[in-house]
């Protein structure tokens, strides 16, 4: 990278994580950002050397050999489109990361529950000895630790669309596709085959020395994954619907590995750590990966026993006179919230809304009327989800804030019941992330 002149756009941790990573291999770095870069950051470009700018974006963006552009960036914002119109080269910071990194790389994407398979596959390598690094999308940026990693370690990486929207080049020895199903459409001109695009991304570089696990069950996703099959990475399907001849499938609610067309049975559904139907399918896709990379069965079976979780994901936070209170501030669209509501049999009060992502609640619909007793709606989407849904509950209302649907739900629960905040919307509308609205959710809950 000597002598190459880099802008980086955004200034967040991938935007942070991509500038010193560039600078410390020699290049001369520009980081420019559309709103504040706060003190410390400011702080830490300058005792790198790397020149900056904030509030918006200059013509010293374009002076450059390439582009490497945050996840936060979207195509149609107007530095892009003059990249663009410039012919410059744009990359992400997932493709760059991947020219310096030396050990196996494990990709993990899909519209729902890659941070939770991406963990769990992580729990399973670090409890077989390899020295693991968990990272991308989830947790520290692919930059931040990629110096570190050595050609014996493997890195578990969850990538989303994305972060994926500009790569080239990059590509993982393993790749596993959970499912494609609408999110995130406003970045994609609402168009579900764009966003799918995005996803194959991961796998278009393999080859046939690597390989593919994949979700057979989704008719989209498998049917682009058998068509990369033929050029590409050898395939590993994984099923709870039917038999595979290869990859991974549910037997008699046993889960069934066939790796080389060797077949065993790795243990019953109700061992998992992980609860729900949706959880079976990260469950084989973590075990097939990690088989496929030669870790053994009974390392494999063990971690899917003692996996804790993730935080924000169907997480239990507290039981108050007999209801159970269950945090799941990550379900941010409807695929996400109909895993949720799925995995209970108790009747549930149900806390939703948000900033709306042109998310179709109709979908909901039949699981709603059969597993929801109360509705609580907040934020923006709260009007929608009430026209689309609440007449098929028992109580429908809807509240301020979060702190206001939590008093609603004490009040409208009874002992043996589910509150659960599972909200099929984003969390930009009244709070930082989804992070900070399980974290409010948390505390509120907590003070009960």
């Amino acid at each position: 990278m000597a002598d190459r002149k880099v802008t980086v756009l955004g200034a967040a941790r991938s935007g942070m994580a991509a500038a010193e990573l560039l600078s410390r291999s020699g290049a001369s770095v520009f980081v420019s950002d559309a709103v504040k870069i706060d003190i410390a950051k400011q702080s830490r470009l300058d005792a790198l050397g790397i020149g900056w700018e904030d509030c918006g974006h200059s013509e010293k963006v374009y002076d450059a050999d390439f582009i490497v552009v945050s996840p936060g960036v979207p195509d149609s914002a107007p530095v892009m489109q003059e990249a663009f119109h410039k012919a410059l080269p744009v990359y992400s910071e997932i493709e760059l990361a991947s020219w310096f990194c030396r050990g196996r790389i494990l990709a993990i994407s899909g519209s729902n529950g890659k941070t939770t398979t991406t963990e769990l596959t992580g729990h399973i390598f670090r409890e077989s000895g390899c020295r693991t690094w968990v990272c991308g999308n989830v947790g520290v940026p692919f930059s931040g630790v990629v110096s570190d990693v050595l050609e014996r370690d493997v890195v578990v990486l969850e990538v989303s669309s994305f972060q994926l929207d500009h790569t080239k080049e990059f590509r993982p020895d393993v790749a596993v596709l959970l499912n494609i199903t609408p999110d995130h459409l406003d970045r994609y001109e609402g168009d579900i085959n764009l966003y799918a695009q995005s996803k194959l991304r991961m796998c278009r570089q393999q080859s046939e020395s690597d390989v593919l696990v994949y979700n057979a069950d989704d008719e989209r996703l498998a049917r682009f994954a058998k068509g990369l099959e033929n050029q590409g990475p050898k395939g590993y399907p994984i099923s709870i619907s039917q038999p595979m001849d290869q990859g991974g499938f549910l037997e008699n609610e046993e889960l069934v590995l066939n790796i080389n067309n060797k077949k065993e049975t790795l243990m019953h559904v109700d061992e998992l750590a992980l609860r729900g139907r949706h959880n079976v399918y990260n469950s084989l896709a973590a075990a097939v990966a990690a088989r496929v990379m030669e870790v053994r069965s009974d390392v494999v079976r063990e971690s899917l026993r003692t996996f804790e979780g993730v935080p924000h994901r169907l997480e239990p936070v507290r039981e108050v006179e007999g209801v159970r209170y269950v945090n799941d501030s990550k379900a941010t669209n409807v695929n996400a919230v109909w895993y949720a509501l799925e995995s209970f049999k108790e009747p549930i009060i149900w806390i939703a809304g948000g900033r709306d992502k042109g998310n179709d609640y109709a979908a909901l619909q039949p699981l709603v009327q059969n597993r929801v007793r109360s509705m609580i709606t907040i934020g923006e989407a709260s009007q929608a989800l009430q026209t689309e849904l609440g007449h098929h509950v028992d109580d429908s209302v809807r509240a301020e804030d979060l702190e206001e649907a939590i008093k609603l739900a004490q009040l409208l629960a009874r002992p043996g019941d589910i509150v659960l905040l599972s909200p099929a919307c984003a969390s930009f509308d009244q709070f930082d992330s989804y992070e900070h609205r399980g974290d409010v959710f948390r505390q509120l809950v907590s003070n009960l």
